[in-house]
């Protein structure tokens, strides 16, 4: 039985909630004006109306104060409510409200150093909840099973759903019977992780702010080894990598589920665009498990293993220790409105996995079902949206939010931490062919390094000598493995320098010298181009036409 209860005036409670303390020295920001996104909401509760506070200060500051100043005729007043920025420069308090109101305005005054600076002001009408008859108040009421089948349902994003840099409302999900949403935090690439660490500080607290769970989950990509020692290394790096970038938010919070590894292609070399050499089951099972023991250690928490029931058996080894983490699956065209509805199920036959059970079911957590969701239905830009269910009731829900972590001092992203390169092998023939050089670059303690890569530079010419035009591609083979790969260089002796490079700034830049000799080679005679064929362009095929779209 639900009602409702009433209060004339409003005051907020002096609850000040601290999510990250300072890790670094703050520094001053020497160019350009500091900025901060501000946002107010009403964050759906059981017991009592309560607000959430949030933004972003740029450029990037960790540890700044933040306080809360409320309006009350005309005049400005500290609500005593406060926190410090994390790693990403993102900001989040709660407090509840013991009252409710027409309109109360807020804005967020933040100090960076010596210099302090106010945001734009927000207003909000506080409203009545609905207040539950149990006087313990189970939260597990918000976990409403609001999705097909009458499941718990949700959704998981990327840079994929923010075309244009525009923003998800994250309101507007949870209106549509959204309650958690898995959010891409990292990535092994490093251009691809820029973009997963910028849209997870967008999204995160706006998503806890309209009152959905967030969970995280990143994308593996494996080494080019055949070395065991490599591939555990490598695994322990992408591992840490999640560490930082737990870190970077504050670790974990009541409201997160755990972090999700994403691993769902084991290729380690193309070759014009398609893949012409894949990692063996051996070493994917062993790198999903490093890299899952390790997170766990680290964490608390068991994280997911994400991946699809044709991979899971095309690329993994069956292994008791992957099937004791949770498992979300990816089976599209399988409508979970269905009762009897199971994802990982063959027409005939079993998948044959590490979860696989003696009915070839699977023993999955999350599945998500379509890719084909109606992304504005749910606040989310574009035309399509990852959508998924939960199997179990709101009480197993909410079991996957109980590990408590804390970062560890050692486990926040080092800032321009040493580096050491060492040239491994050089390999150089005649002017027609490639230069191959393969370096490794290791951290202070010999671990490899995370992010980067290395580029070559010729030694400073002398005057009157001419300038060699050359190309360079960098390949990353493993984590602080790297594979350089030159031409265009005419026959004779070169000197140069090999550099490590990390534009995020995590580990410092390192040199190696290196030489190298080429002799004449053949001349490269042009093949003369053919003749432009009519194109025929073939009918758009519909990537959607067997899956569900709600």
């Amino acid at each position: 039985m639900l009602k409702t209860r009433s209060i004339l005036s409003l005051t907020i409670s002096s609850l000040i909630l601290t999510l990250a303390s300072p890790i670094t020295p703050m520094a001053e920001l020497a160019h350009g004006a500091t900025s901060s996104t501000f946002f107010v909401a009403q964050t759906p509760s059981v017991n009592e109306a309560l607000l959430s506070f949030h933004g972003i200060v740029k450029p990037i500051v960790q540890g700044a104060d933040v306080r809360i100043f409320v309006e009350n005729n005309g005049v400005w007043s500290d609500a005593k409510l406060s926190t410090k920025t994390t790693g990403l420069g993102t900001w989040k308090i709660r407090s509840g409200a013991s009252g409710f109101s027409q309109r109360v305005t807020f804005r967020a005054e933040i100090s960076t150093g010596s210099k302090t600076f106010r945001t734009v002001s927000r207003s909000i009408a506080i409203k009545p909840i609905p207040i539950l008859s149990n006087p313990d108040g189970d939260i597990s009421a918000l976990i409403t099973p609001k999705g097909p089948g009458t499941r718990i349902f949700g959704s998981d994003v990327s840079q994929w759903q923010h075309p244009n840099d525009k923003p998800i409302n994250f309101r507007k999900m949870y209106k549509a019977g959204m309650r958690f949403v898995m959010i891409k935090a990292s990535d092994t690439r490093d251009d691809s992780d820029a973009l997963a660490r910028k849209y997870l500080a967008m999204d995160r607290d706006a998503a806890h702010a309209a009152g959905l769970y967030t969970g995280f989950y990143h994308y593996a990509t494996m080494p080019n080894t055949t070395s065991r020692k490599v591939v555990i290394a490598d695994a322990k790096a992408q591992a840490q990598r999640v560490i930082w970038r737990l870190a970077s938010i504050g670790g974990y919070t009541e409201r997160d589920l755990p972090y999700a590894l994403d691993f769902e292609n084991n290729c380690v070399s193309y070759a014009n665009g398609k893949c012409v050499k894949y990692s063996t089951k051996k070493f994917n099972t062993l790198w999903a498990e490093t890299w899952l023991d390790t997170v766990y250690e680290k964490t608390g928490r068991k994280p997911l293993f994400y991946s699809y029931p044709a991979f899971l058996e095309r690329a993994l080894k069956r292994s008791e220790k992957l099937r004791s983490y949770p498992l979300w699956i990816s089976h599209f065209g399988v409508n979970p409105a269905i009762p009897t509805a199971e994802p990982g199920k063959k027409i005939v036959g079993c998948f044959v996995h590490s979860w696989t059970t003696g009915d070839c079911t699977s023993l999955w957590q999350i599945w998500q079902f379509s890719s084909c969701g109606i992304a504005p239905k749910y606040g989310v830009p574009g035309s399509r949206l990852d959508l998924n269910v939960y199997r179990g009731e709101a009480s197993a829900f909410l079991k996957l939010t109980k590990g408590i972590w804390e970062p560890l001092q050692g486990d926040y992203l080092p800032v321009n931490e040493s580096s050491t390169i060492t040239i491994k092998d050089v390999k150089s023939s005649t002017s027609n062919k490639k230069v191959s050089i393969a370096a490794e670059v290791r951290r202070a303690n010999g671990q490899p390094v995370v992010t980067g890569s290395i580029e070559f530079a010729l030694e400073s010419i002398n005057e009157g000598e001419s300038v060699t035009v050359f190309t360079q591609q960098a390949i990353r083979d493993a984590s602080g493995l790297y594979t350089l790969s030159m031409k265009g260089f005419p026959a004779g002796i070169y000197f140069g320098v090999i550099t490590f490079k990390d534009p995020t700034g995590t580990h410092a830049t390192s040199s190696a010298r290196v030489e190298f000799s080429l002799t004449q080679g053949a001349e490269i005679i042009p093949k003369p181009k053919p003749s432009k064929k009519p194109v025929v362009r073939n009918p758009t095929l519909d990537g959607c036409k067997k899956q569900i779209r709600i």
